[in-house]
């Protein structure tokens, strides 16, 4: 809490808020006041467990103070290079060394870092606060800033605690939301609270407040090397990636789901880790057909991991579907969010760290749209088609589902072509259906495209369609969604989750690298295939890959049938959703019918939201 007004913060309102984030550490807590600002912190310890690395930690000549969540991956090399200009460490703490680099290299030691972090400096001398952010916005940071007062935290929910904060419902954000699942770039649902934006710091004083950026993707520099020199630097910067995130003072595990990513990590991982690595697998009831348990077995015993496989049951979807709502404090639409919330749930108390294959298929070219934007033309020949398939009134899902991909691929607008790819919404299943005439009318100035608009402007002409893609992509669908969705799901049950594919020096790299190198001869993921060879098996490398989607269409038509009638005809939900169109399209959904499993699904999770929310509306 920062106090514009120079009056001191109430040790009440500090603990209230800090004790609302509990989850998120739950190993110790710290308070600690000062003239006009306040700083708080739960803590998950896991490097320097003694009570010397808890935070706030202080300076030496207590003129600074620290708060932060999140790992840096380097600094121990850091650490050498401050002791070399006559810094004396007094822990074995990743957070010292932040703290000292701040005061070393001041604002310059962001780029410093190698890790995941969200962290607040508080100067007692000049009276001045900062918060900064990692580059691609792993560990989330929000705030909330009026004349009198800014508050931040991890979770929205230690804002909405302050008795001074009141919010109201951001349009932008809610539409962002009935499009994609949830909102973008530094955009909530509450038009008082935003995100520090990724790759960002941000400096408040007494009299003002500014956000400045550190790491742009725009400012990449293109490169060009060969297929052999391209294969051999991923090896070695994954190796090197792996061994770092290793680092810890707690025992660390590797969700191990069967594919290339997480094979590759745990490969890596069980080479460097003192003992054997604990891999864990999970199955679950409500998933039908194949699955990857079997080749994930087929990995940890080839690395000879401690491996767990855990059988999940989704009797408690309706209870868990409410936990994660109160997890992200406000609607969100990645139903994945479920089966990593049980897994982390039932896990929880048995570790604390895991590493996770997220970011792969952003950084080496893992979706299939990367080939179909570079077969468009081919493609664009079969747009004119997509109107004549509304003309025929079909309810045919499939055929919805073709209709809106060649709505998408026929757009003239790249920011909008690429934005189509990544929603199943369009404008023949216009996501608005579900508002009332009055909630609706006051959308209408809001533009769903606005974000990846605002990215697309940041880039070059120069710059390659293709790469354009793999930049947006690491921008706006790893950091709104995926990030979003593991942080919190997690961090509920007091997990922390490592990401071994966002290492600085791996995406640096990657996002220099020519985009037809990622996907040579349509082959996705060709680079880390390649660099793999001969350490994962070929049949993990080159295999058919399973995947799995929570069925939550099926759940819909059968055991959320009822949850969901009675969500979205509360009296509270009248006032934004068009509850009779719900009422009918469920019905139609149960049946078979139309397209709306998606929609419904987001229908679903706002409707909980608006029904527990004190948010004006």
């Amino acid at each position: 809490i920062y106090n514009f007004n120079n009056s001191k913060v109430d040790s009440a309102i500090i603990n209230l808020i800090t004790d609302k984030i509990a989850h998120r550490g739950p190993d110790s807590k710290g308070i600690a006041l000062f003239e006009n600002a306040a700083l708080g912190h739960r803590r998950l310890s896991i490097i320097d467990l003694s009570m010397a690395a808890n935070q706030p930690m202080f300076s030496y000549n207590k003129r600074y103070s620290i708060v932060f969540n999140g790992e840096i991956y380097n600094f121990k090399e850091i650490k050498d290079d401050l002791i070399t200009t006559g810094v004396v460490f007094h822990t074995e703490s990743d957070t010292e060394v932040v703290l000292n680099a701040y005061i070393i290299w001041g604002r310059n030691c962001f780029k410093k870092f190698n890790g995941m972090f969200a962290m607040a400096i508080y100067d007692n001398e000049s009276k001045s606060l900062i918060l900064a952010r990692d580059p691609f916005g792993i560990k989330p940071l929000y705030y909330y800033k009026d004349t009198n007062v800014l508050v931040f935290a991890s979770e929205m929910k230690s804002i909405l605690a302050h008795p001074e904060v009141n919010t109201t419902i951001n349009k932008q954000a809610f539409t962002e939301y009935l499009w994609y699942g949830n909102p973008m770039g530094n955009l909530t649902f509450y038009n008082e609270i935003c995100e520090l934006s990724a790759g960002h710091y941000m400096v408040i004083s007494k009299t003002s407040s500014t956000e400045i950026p550190y790491f742009q993707i725009s400012d990449i520099t293109q490169i060009s090397v060969s297929e052999a020199e391209a294969i051999e630097q991923v090896k070695i910067l994954l190796d090197q990636s792996v061994k770092r995130h290793l680092i810890s003072d707690v025992p660390v595990g590797v969700f191990l789901s069967g594919g290339i990513d997480s094979s590759a990590i745990t490969a890596i991982a069980s080479k460097y880790y003192s003992g054997k690595i604990n891999t864990y697998s999970v199955g679950f009831d409500f998933i039908k057909g194949p699955n990857e348990l079997a080749k994930a077995a087929s990995v940890a015993k080839k690395f000879g991991t401690n491996h767990h496989e855990i059988q999940i049951s989704g009797t408690n979807v309706i209870e868990s579907i409410e936990a994660l709502v109160n997890a992200h404090d406000e609607p969100f639409g990645d139903a994945a969010n479920i089966p990593l919330f049980l897994l982390t749930q039932q896990l929880k108390g048995s570790i604390k760290v895991v590493l996770q294959g997220d970011g792969g298929d952003e950084f080496f070219g893992g979706y299939s749209r990367y080939n179909t934007m570079k077969n468009r033309n081919w493609w664009k020949i079969l747009a004119p088609i997509s109107p004549m398939i509304s003309f025929s009134k079909t309810e045919n899902t499939r055929l919805l589902r073709f209709q809106r991909f060649l709505n998408a691929i026929g757009n003239s607008s790249p920011a909008i072509r690429n934005a189509l790819l990544l929603t199943m919404e369009s404008k023949y299943s216009h996501p608005l259906q579900i508002l009332n005439n009055t909630f609706k009318t006051s959308l209408s100035e809001c533009n769903p495209f606005k974000r990846y608009e605002e990215v697309y402007h940041c880039y070059s002409n120069e710059l390659d369609s293709l790469q354009k893609l793999f930049y947006t992509d690491t921008q706006i669908i790893l950091k709104d969604t995926y990030f979003e969705k593991v942080d919190k799901a997690t961090m509920a049950n007091s997990m922390e989750v490592r990401i071994p594919f966002l290492d600085k020096n791996l995406t640096e790299y990657m996002l220099s690298l020519s985009p037809e190198l990622k996907i040579k001869n349509g082959v996705k993921k060709y680079l880390i295939k390649k660099a793999m060879e001969g350490v994962v098996p070929n049949d993990i490398l080159y295999g058919p890959k399973t995947g799995f989607s929570v069925p939550y269409s099926y759940w819909l038509q059968t055991s959320l049938y009822s949850y969901f009638k009675e969500q979205v005809s509360n009296e509270k939900c009248k006032a934004i959703l068009d509850s009779e169109k719900l009422l009918k399209m469920i019905e139609q959904h149960k049946n078979g019918k139309g397209n709306f499993g998606f929609l419904l699904w987001k229908s679903l999770n706002l409707a909980i939201w608006i029904n527990k929310s004190k948010t004006t509306i």
